[in-house]
């Protein structure tokens, strides 16, 4: 059955690696050190899986609070710092990818991180050599929800959007392959979702841990032929 698909596409954060509790801890307290108080449920609701000018322009335009021109730097300064020290990849993760490959599969990443930040993820996680094709928010108009980065990696890697499976962990980055005309599957493996009320179509393909991917891919009904 995977080797019916054209491309996998897979998020980065949250799926590949369990960074969204540190990126969250991160904006918490350099806002909070500037008098905004928000939690980790806001954050979870309003920026996972939206790129940081979205969530710059979030903080500006419905806090009301506008940010110092060094903001971004310091955050992204401070966020790689916390994953130098503490960036863990998601249990599994290598072995998956790797019975991927073996099998065929044109796989990438599509992300909205930033360039740098994706890199050195990866880098961390040991996973940068085995995923080499990265797209990122920064080469589209505009970021998920739009369909703009997974049509772009589909049209990059040559494939059609129909016979395309993407793994997601927000419900940004699932609108966004349902936009694109892709199938989505729904990862919950992360520490950020441990207690969270879950909102998506109850008829959403979902995999928790990546040890039950092979059984997963066999229970998906095959790709249409395009």
């Amino acid at each position: 059955m995977t080797r019916n698909w054209d491309l996998i596409i897979f998020d980065c954060d949250g799926v590949l690696i369990d960074s969204e509790l540190l990126s969250a801890e991160v904006l918490i307290e350099l806002l909070a050190a500037d008098g905004v108080e928000i939690d980790f449920d806001h954050v979870r609701r309003n920026f996972l899986g939206r790129s940081f000018p979205t969530v710059a322009r979030h903080i500006r335009e419905e806090l009301g609070h506008p940010l110092a021109p060094d903001f971004e730097s310091l955050y992204r300064a401070r966020l790689l710092k916390r994953f130098e020290d503490e960036l863990k990849p998601m249990p599994g993760i290598a072995e998956a990818v790797a019975m991927l490959t073996a099998r065929g599969v044109p796989l990438c990443v599509a992300t909205s991180s930033s360039p740098p930040r994706v890199a050195r993820s990866l880098a961390i996680a040991g996973l940068a050599q085995a995923l080499p094709h990265v797209f990122t928010a920064s080469q589209v108009a505009r970021g998920k929800p739009a369909p703009d980065l997974f049509l772009l990696a589909a049209e990059t890697m040559g494939a059609k959007p129909a016979r395309c499976l993407v793994i997601e962990d927000s419900l940004p980055g699932l609108e966004a392959a349902a936009a694109a005309g892709m199938t989505a599957v729904r990862f919950l493996g992360g520490s950020h979702l441990a207690t969270a009320t879950l909102r998506h179509d109850p008829a959403l393909p979902l995999l928790h841990h990546w040890t039950d991917l092979p059984a997963l891919l066999e229970s998906l009904p095959a790709p249409e032929v395009v």
